[in-house]
């Protein structure tokens, strides 16, 4: 008899629904511009206006989300990005496309609290056992990384073949929320109580160390969007490529990103979460500074392929850490709407800083600030959280006397979302 293995699919279907928005800010934001008359600047703030929404539905699931079940988030959410995104993509009155993406942020927003939530809720397992690969949070954040990297590596490769007009990604969006709800009824009507003491059941445990990570995620995060924000102008603008161009190297950039992933699932707990986090996000400030100042086709392509192969494995990790400072998955939610604060001020402020002083000049301040932002995440990291689950899983094919001690490292989300993005 070996240990059982089944995937919570509605948790990653949910996961990549709800982080889809943000993977798709590029185009969604470039088509604003040229479809609708509105500038850049404006553009880019209608894209923050929705990651806005986004993290506000967040925060309100963080406090009052308990109350409802996760079945009944879940649906309320993919309604409301249905009919948000949907609205916003049938209608060319510029009020009514910002209060569309408004709705649809919001739809997005519960719908990522609800599988982030669900993710970090692993780490408390059920029963005593070893953990199968379907109940590791970790992993289960990186498939979910996985498949929502997938789908919007094949959107930019489709978008721009669908002709004109800045329906296409929003209609995208809210598709994939119309295919989501089917598994909604897979999912607990109440959320079941986890093994947790009466302390921790009435306050935030580990409460320095959260709220240092969740006050370092949004300059994280932030520094990451803004250029993600204009990374189409600066692919159309200041290296000369077509659109059809452009997302073909968003869609390998993307592509690269499932490759990190799949590393980040592999790689598991053997390098604890401090390198990742901290290595990595100073591997990513080189990134952005590189993939900001290109000026061809080939500095453009390899900064924004390296930039997507580390972004996700990083992601997984601070979402892991996050996971791990409270078994009811609050601080998975707090920290991953704290992150989409600083996703939703992303393409205003790329704008602002583009404008100012330059694609390049841009590139080197959201450098400097991920490195700031490295230090105190590289921190919490190496103090806090839980352990990282084992890697390997070891069939049960013989009954036998279980040791203690191997059951003491049962133990990241978006976040994860890219983290996401």
């Amino acid at each position: 008899m070996s240990a059982p293995r089944t995937l919570p699919w509605p948790l990653v279907a949910l996961f990549a629904a709800g982080y889809l928005a943000p993977y798709l800010l590029p185009t969604t934001v470039g088509r604003l511009d040229a479809g609708l008359p509105l500038s850049a600047t404006q553009a880019g703030a209608v894209g923050s206006a929705l990651l806005l929404s986004s993290a506000t539905a967040g925060f309100l699931v963080a406090a009052r989300g308990e109350r409802f079940g996760p079945r009944a988030l879940a649906r309320a959410g993919l309604a409301l990005a249905v009919l948000g995104y949907g609205g916003a993509a049938l209608t060319g009155a510029v009020p009514a496309v910002v209060a569309g993406a408004l709705i649809g942020g919001f739809g997005s927003g519960t719908v990522t609290a609800v599988a982030t939530s669900g993710i970090a809720a692993m780490g408390v397992p059920p029963r005593e056992g070893v953990r199968a690969w379907g109940r590791d949070p970790h992993r289960v954040t990186t498939l979910g990384l996985l498949v929502v990297s997938a789908l919007a590596g094949a959107l930019y490769l489709t978008i721009p073949h669908l002709g004109p007009g800045h329906g296409r990604p929003l209609a995208a969006l809210a598709l994939t929320a119309l295919a989501v709800w089917p598994l909604t009824g897979r999912l607990p009507a109440r959320t079941a109580p986890a093994r947790t003491s009466r302390a921790e059941r009435g306050r935030l445990p580990h409460r320095r160390a959260g709220l240092l990570l969740a006050a370092a995620m949004p300059c994280w995060s932030l520094a990451q969007n803004a250029l993600w924000g204009v990374s189409g102008r600066i692919g159309l603008d200041q290296a000369h490529l077509g659109e059809v161009t452009v997302g073909a190297v968003f869609a390998v950039a993307l592509g690269a990103g499932l490759a990190g992933v799949v590393g980040a699932g592999a790689l598991g707990p053997r390098l604890g979460r401090a390198v990742p986090i901290g290595a990595g996000t100073a591997l990513i400030a080189g990134c952005v500074a590189l993939s900001a100042s290109a000026t061809d086709l080939g500095t453009f392509a390899f900064g924004e392929i390296s930039w997507n192969l580390l972004y996700p494995v990083v992601l997984s990790y601070v979402i892991g850490l996050a996971a791990s400072l409270d078994p009811r998955g609050r601080w998975a939610v707090l920290v991953g709407s704290a992150g989409s604060l600083g996703t939703a001020a992303g393409p205003l402020t790329g704008s602002v800083l583009a404008a100012g002083a330059g694609f390049a000049g841009m590139g080197q301040v959201l450098a400097a600030v991920l490195l700031g932002v490295a230090v105190p995440m590289t921190v919490v990291a190496l103090r806090v959280g839980r352990p990282l689950p084992p890697v390997v899983e070891l069939p049960l094919e013989t009954a036998a006397v279980p040791a203690r001690d191997a059951y003491d490292t049962a133990s990241p989300n978006s976040y994860a979302s890219t983290s996401a993005r």
